[in-house]
């Protein structure tokens, strides 16, 4: 059988019972930034995303609308890819949990872990959340209501089929322990590890209350458990049961990006079922933090989520994804406000960014005509900033392959922090008034523009459409795409006599008053 040959990534699959808010975007462009990342290293990547489309929620919302839920279903599906499009997300694939080539799959594992013994009908008793299609315990409720959404739960007694996860504790607690970044970040790995020690129960595997979903092969009046029937996506997705050779090429996931209110799904129920069937299990499961508004995670439910639309059209697609990878540390809770990602945007990207750009290409065209000038040989005032790119490329790389994505982007910013400081230093704008010191104005304009052409390249995983813009001004006939890391990064790169162009400002300054402000937040 072929080796594993490809870095697999993959978002959650989100419930379509209404539009995607900014909490779903920030789970999804954290995973565009890594899969672009990992292509940008020269892998092969796969990158999955998808909907999950046989949840209890989704003919509720579609009753809600007066609708069957297939028309909700297309209707709402492309609203959330428009939403991805707009945000330059670049999956290689997009899985609807009623598509064919996911619910045949998903039967036939199921029925392999009933003829292994590994599930049995039994009767359930207890509380459920239909918001997050989960299970609780009594004591696991606040204030009697669900501890994620905040409302009351449901009161269910139905016969249902269970698979044997309690039996699955002590091989769940070994991969904890022989595999330590299994769950990331370490706080969450350790909240994983107190929930199974604290004792698992049998999962229910199917429900009866409701013909929405699918079938069970052997008992067709049950229909699977949506989160059992949800987490196959992910192999079902790259071959499962129909393509061998390319499931063995591309399972195991590298990394499932999870919010962490799904994390027990992930950590938990996820690799107990890929071991009762026999299959390798995920390489990591990244449970980041909530998005807060107000102080709450934003919420469909509470009617608190905000559109990502919204924002996106008054910034622009890429100052909303520097924003929020940049602004809140990745893995951590972090809380949105407009006014925050108004300054975030001015502070980095207006005047850090944009303006080094803006004047590099502006004196260019002054000094040069345009043109990439020949620097003169020898050392000089740009040789510490060639060491500084290369310090923040090394340490770019270490960060993003640690999933630590705002301390990789803060490695960037160290350096354009530094580009700035360099040309304030050197002036090249007052050394041009002295026709003696043209080479020294040449030096200095080569370091500004090759220092723009490697921010262009570390950059582009987060803020693809903006690199793409400053590599064509630069005027460098390579693709971008084409640019390998480490090597892209080495000083040097840029070819004197090349033409450049001056360009659009890359972010222009955004100015709101009060006003704005209160509706850009939603108030």
């Amino acid at each position: 059988m072929p080796a594993k040959d490809t870095y697999y990534v993959t978002t959650p699959i989100y419930y379509v019972n209404d539009v995607p808010h900014l909490g779903h975007a920030y789970t999804t462009v954290a995973t565009d930034v890594v899969a672009r990342f990992h292509r940008q290293r020269g892998e092969r990547v796969f990158f999955l995303t998808g909907t999950d489309e046989n949840s209890q929620k989704i003919p509720r919302a579609a009753e809600a609308a007066g609708k069957d839920p297939n028309q909700w279903l297309e209707e709402i599906v492309p609203r959330w890819r428009e939403v991805w499009e707009r945000l330059d997300i670049s999956h290689d694939d997009f899985i609807r949990t009623t598509e064919e080539r996911h619910v045949k799959p998903v039967q036939r594992f199921a029925q392999a872990l009933y003829d292994k013994g590994e599930v049995y009908l039994g009767t359930y008793r207890g509380l459920y959340c239909v918001s997050c299609e989960q299970f609780y315990k009594e004591d696991e409720l606040v204030d009697g209501k669900c501890p994620v959404h905040g409302i009351p739960v449901e009161h269910v007694e139905e016969e249902n089929y269970f698979f044997r996860l309690s039996s699955y504790q002590d091989r769940l607690l070994q991969l904890y322990e022989e595999n330590p970044t299994f769950v990331q970040p370490d706080e969450r790995r350790n909240e994983v590890i107190a929930f199974v020690k604290g004792g698992l129960e049998d999962l229910s595997f199917s429900r009866t209350t409701f013909t929405w979903g699918v079938p069970i092969p052997w008992d067709p009046k049950h229909v699977i458990y949506v989160w059992v029937d949800a987490l196959q996506n992910y192999i079902t997705a790259v071959g499962y049961g129909d393509d061998d050779a390319r499931f063995e090429r591309i399972w195991p996931a590298d990394v499932h990006f999870v919010g962490k209110d799904i994390l027990r799904f992930h950590a938990v129920i996820w690799p107990a079922l890929l071991m009762a069937a026999g299959l390798p299990v995920p390489k990591q499961v990244f449970a980041h933090g909530w998005l807060l508004v107000g102080g709450e995670k934003m919420s469909k439910t509470k009617l608190t989520g905000i559109h990502p639309l919204e924002l996106i059209d008054q910034f622009g697609t890429d100052a909303y994804r520097y924003y929020f990878l940049r602004e809140v540390q990745f893995g951590a809770d972090g809380s949105f406000s407009w006014e925050s990602m108004v300054a975030r945007y001015n502070a980095d990207l207006a005047n850090d960014y944009g303006n080094l750009a803006s004047r590099v290409l502006a004196m260019t065209a002054a000094y040069f005509d345009g043109m990439v000038p020949e620097p003169p040989a020898g050392p000089g005032p740009e040789s510490r900033l060639a060491e500084v790119a290369a310090a923040a490329a090394g340490r770019y790389d270490e960060r993003m392959l640690a999933l630590d994505l705002t301390e990789g982007i803060a490695a960037v910013w160290d350096f354009v922090k530094e580009v700035n400081r360099y040309l304030v230093e050197v002036a090249p704008w007052a050394l041009a008034k002295d026709p003696a010191r043209r080479d020294d104005v040449a030096r200095a304009i080569y370091a500004g523009l090759e220092s723009l052409r490697i921010l262009a390249i570390l950059t582009a995983p987060v803020m693809p459409g903006t690199s793409a813009k400053l590599w064509a001004s630069l005027g460098i006939e390579a693709p971008l795409a084409e640019q390998v890391l480490p090597g892209a990064a080495a000083w040097g790169g840029l070819r004197p006599g090349t033409r450049t162009t001056r360009g659009e400002a890359l972010f222009p300054r955004i100015e709101v008053d009060e006003g704005a402000e209160a509706e850009g937040a939603g108030e």
